[in-house]
């Protein structure tokens, strides 16, 4: 008998037929709208070969550039691979989980695959999920918050720590020095770098962990040119700094923007903004669509009523607000 398989998570992004036609402003996918530049000129001399499935340059770049020991680094085809390895090395049928309500709907998604089912209470869970800032409500924790979300933790337990938007929030927030074998976090390249074509995702955690992630992930999941990309990206990680600022007063711009037109901006720390809507969503949604404008509706992730918005550039934030001004009633 076939086992169950979950449905697949929604995820924001302009559809194929949108990205051909010219005008689109996509505030649904989560990215970095002022990225730094990477030197990075792709040589078509490394597609003749295999990618060497260790990934040890990779590696050893991740290293340097957090201070990890690179048998403590797991790498994949962009963040949901390395949540899938991860679930797979961890979980199996009967485990339990703890996912908040609203949040990212692909560690749902990875615990079924892995035969993992929700814990009735938190203290049951085998692996406690928890993305930091979350996504889709923007909210940051601190590392001491942190702290007291790992004590709940039992015995044999593990935390998968998601810190995808944290280099556009504050690192300061970060666990990703934690000692703590019961800690696993998770960082992304897309948002930071904004290269969601290039699928580059990593881990940090207990090398018997991470060996066991390895060994679930597919063999040259990293393609080669995603590899350069990411070692000669890892050098530009202090220019993430001018990215926050810049984030930041678009940010608190694009809310008061919000807040005028009577929407309720929660609080954020991260590249994006998730507000109540005084108008129903999916109408809004379809009238932003006229004016090609994408937001996200967040009922996928059990928040409907609510909207989430990209921070992106001054003039793409204004045209975002003024669209929206325009299709209320």
């Amino acid at each position: 008998m076939d086992r169950p398989i979950p449905e697949r998570a929604v995820h924001g992004g302009l559809v194929r037929t949108e990205q051909q036609e010219a005008g689109w402003l996509d505030f649904s996918a989560n990215l970095n709208p002022f990225a730094p530049r990477v030197r990075w000129a792709p040589s078509p001399g490394c597609l003749e070969h295999y990618p060497d499935d260790r990934y040890p340059a990779l590696k050893e770049a991740i290293a340097r550039t957090f201070g990890r020991r690179t048998e403590e680094i797991t790498v994949g085809n962009g963040s949901i691979e390395v949540i899938r390895s991860f679930c797979q090395a961890a979980l199996g049928p009967g485990d339990r989980v703890v996912i908040d309500r609203s949040t990212f709907g692909e560690y749902g998604v990875a615990a079924a695959l892995a035969g993992a089912r929700p814990a009735a209470a938190p203290e049951e869970g085998s692996v406690r999920f928890l993305c930091n800032p979350n996504n889709p409500t923007g909210t940051l924790l601190n590392q001491e918050t942190v702290g007291e979300v790992l004590a709940t933790v039992p015995e044999g337990g593990r935390l998968f720590l998601d810190e995808a938007f944290i280099e556009l929030a504050d690192p300061d927030a970060s666990m990703i020095g934690s000692t703590d074998e019961r800690v696993f976090v998770l960082r992304s390249m897309t948002k930071a770098f904004a290269v969601p074509g290039l699928r580059i995702g990593f881990g940090f955690g207990h090398p018997e962990l991470v060996d066991r992630c390895e060994r679930c992930r597919a063999p040259w999941s990293v393609n080669a040119f995603a590899e350069e990309f990411a070692i000669a990206a890892l050098c530009e990680y202090p220019a993430l700094e001018a990215s926050r600022e810049r984030i930041r007063l678009e940010r608190d711009l694009l809310r008061t923007g919000l807040d005028a037109l009577g929407f309720g901006p929660l609080p954020a720390a991260a590249n994006f903004v998730c507000a109540t809507s005084p108008v129903p969503v999916p109408a809004l949604c379809d009238a932003l669509a006229g004016h090609r404008i994408r937001v996200r509706d967040c009922a996928s992730f059990g928040l409907p009523g609510h909207i989430r918005v990209a921070v992106r550039t001054r003039d793409e934030n204004r045209q975002l607000l003024e669209g929206i001004e325009a299709c209320l009633p």
